[in-house]
């Protein structure tokens, strides 16, 4: 007999108070109840909120007044569930902790009002939350049972360390020192959780049983963290995040479909202009721009190395880097020898150098016995001779130092490269660059821009809003299908909804059981302090 659910993601971002956030999200629950969703997910940090963009006034050595300032804000929008900075565990779940006299219950009061919700919808919550006890922040994840309250809740047992990628991407988009501090360490501002927390709760819906267990963010890169979760058996993998990478839905796939579970996984979709009201604030004025551009120093960008891109025909990317720019060698006014200038860069008050015009780059295309193109740089002089012809026949505009000539070379033909038959098709490839194809191979089409997901690297809302996260919430069956997403770039009223049978779970076992049969217990074993793997009863 089909084991039946409804599982809903919510695609929702934080308001600017914690109070108008949870009345978004009895709202959105209510929503989901009446589309008939049994269990809802919502997405890291979504109480309290997820600090994208800020820098809490903080480097290498170095706070300021106003990063301080900021982060009071974040611990007061934060959670407090009643909970001790160590973890009570079950005894925060079974209300055995201690009550201030005169109260009824534990912490701001966060707790029951989820209780409540769940309640009366009978939809079974997943939060993600920042939550504080005692002096420290955590993120972390409570399930809310609409029939016994909260059974669990887990934190974030490694918050990650500041996106090195992204900075570069900045260093290479922006000239201002405050968008190059875009990233900064998570675990700055936030505690790292017990792994003890880790542990899988139980529940039964509508006759089926749930085993679920949820990785947040990053945690779903840790392959040891996940495969905790999978000897666990769990049949519902929860992934809440903060991470919008076109990367993301593989993993989510590969977890899917390592585990045999269904994954669901809830971002946050938000422009700059409805971040909270206490992040957009961390600008401050001119002069305290200033003095946080003094705390910090990025390498000059004369001296990165720059790399170009271009498609084979079967769709791979190939990169490699360009030739180092040159400073032309000119006399000084002084009758000087220009190379005495030549430690010029390192004096920060001079003017940065005028480069040459770069020299385009030649590169050689062969053919694998598989068929996939190889593309490398060429110093062949011959190459040279084909310049003039590409730059007088082409239709388009004239090369410039980043675009790209690439030659595929017939074995069977060492005929001159600069005859017209060897040089019939020219077409643009995705990243601008030129390319050059003999007469024997057809010019291959250009790539659609049709695609329904805009660059992640300037994305925009269609009123001209820049996107500081693009969402990307999906979910995904124990065979990796996509069965609802991924969700882009809508910031309002995202929900998805998927109504899937649990027996799918046991069904995916017959040839894969990465905790069980198939990891070799005899051989592997995998031990975390302070928790129990094997499957909960």
């Amino acid at each position: 007999m089909p084991q039946c659910l409804t599982l809903a993601v919510s695609q929702s971002y934080t308001l600017s108070t914690t109070s108008a956030t949870l009345s978004a999200l009895t709202n959105i629950t209510q929503q989901a109840a009446q589309r008939g969703a049994h269990l809802l997910l919502f997405p890291e940090a979504y109480l309290g909120g997820y600090p994208r963009t800020c820098t809490f006034g903080s480097s290498v050595g170095s706070r300021s007044d106003s990063g301080r300032e900021q982060f009071l804000r974040h611990f007061q929008d934060a959670v407090d569930l009643g909970d001790t900075p160590a973890g009570a565990g079950d005894d925060w779940v079974e209300r055995r902790l201690e009550v201030a006299k005169g109260k009824d219950s534990r912490g701001d009061g966060t707790r029951e009002v989820l209780e409540t919700v769940a309640r009366d919808t009978g939809v079974f919550l997943v939060v993600g939350l920042v939550e504080r006890s005692g002096g420290s922040l955590y993120c972390a994840v409570v399930y809310v049972c609409p029939r016994e309250g909260c059974i669990g809740k887990r934190r974030k047992v490694m918050p990650v360390s500041s996106a090195l990628g992204w900075v570069v991407d900045e260093m290479v988009r922006a000239e201002n020192f405050e968008r190059l501090r875009l990233k900064l360490c998570e675990r700055l501002i936030w505690g790292q959780g017990s792994p003890s927390t880790l542990r899988a709760v139980t529940t039964t819906i509508e006759g089926v049983k749930l085993t679920l267990a949820s990785a947040i963010c990053w945690e779903n890169y840790m392959p040891l963290l996940r495969f905790s979760l999978y000897s666990q058996n769990v049949n519902l993998y929860l992934a809440p995040t903060a991470d919008a990478r076109d990367t993301w839905l593989p993993l989510m796939q590969t977890i899917a479909f390592e585990g045999r579970a269904f994954v669901l996984s809830s971002n946050q979709c938000v422009t700059r202009k409805n971040l909270p009201a206490w992040i957009k604030e961390e600008s401050g004025s001119s002069d305290q721009r200033a003095e946080r551009k003094q705390t910090i120093e990025f390498p000059e960008r004369r001296v990165r190395r720059s790399s170009t891109t271009t498609k084979t025909e079967d769709n791979h990317e190939i990169t490699w880097p360009l030739p180092e720019p040159r400073i032309p060698k000119t006399s000084g006014t002084d009758g000087s020898d220009p190379s005495s200038n030549a430690d010029r860069d390192d004096d920060p008050n001079s003017d940065p150098p005028t480069l040459p015009k770069m020299r385009r780059r030649f590169s050689v295309t062969t053919k694998t016995e598989d068929n996939h193109e190889i593309t490398w740089p060429s110093s062949d002089s011959k190459f040279q001779k084909i310049l003039s012809p590409i730059q007088h026949s082409s239709p388009i505009a004239s090369p410039s130092p980043l675009r790209l000539t690439t030659i595929p070379i017939d074995d069977q033909d060492d005929g001159d490269l600069n005859s017209p038959s060897s040089l019939q098709h020219l077409t643009k490839t995705l990243s601008n660059h030129l390319i050059a194809l003999p007469a024997s191979q057809p010019a291959p089409n250009p790539a659609p821009k049709t695609s329904p997901v805009p660059s992640a690297t300037n994305p925009s809302s269609s009123s001209g809003e820049e996107f500081v996260c693009r969402g990307g919430s999906c979910i995904i069956s124990p065979t990796g299908a996509v069965l609802a997403g991924p969700l882009w770039e809508v910031e309002t009223g995202g929900l998805l909804l998927a109504t899937v049978d649990f027996e799918d779970c046991q069904r995916g076992r017959l040839d894969l059981d990465v905790a069980g049969n198939y990891s070799r217990p005899d051989a592997f074993e995998l031990r975390v302090r302070g928790l129990d793997i094997s499957p909960p009863p």
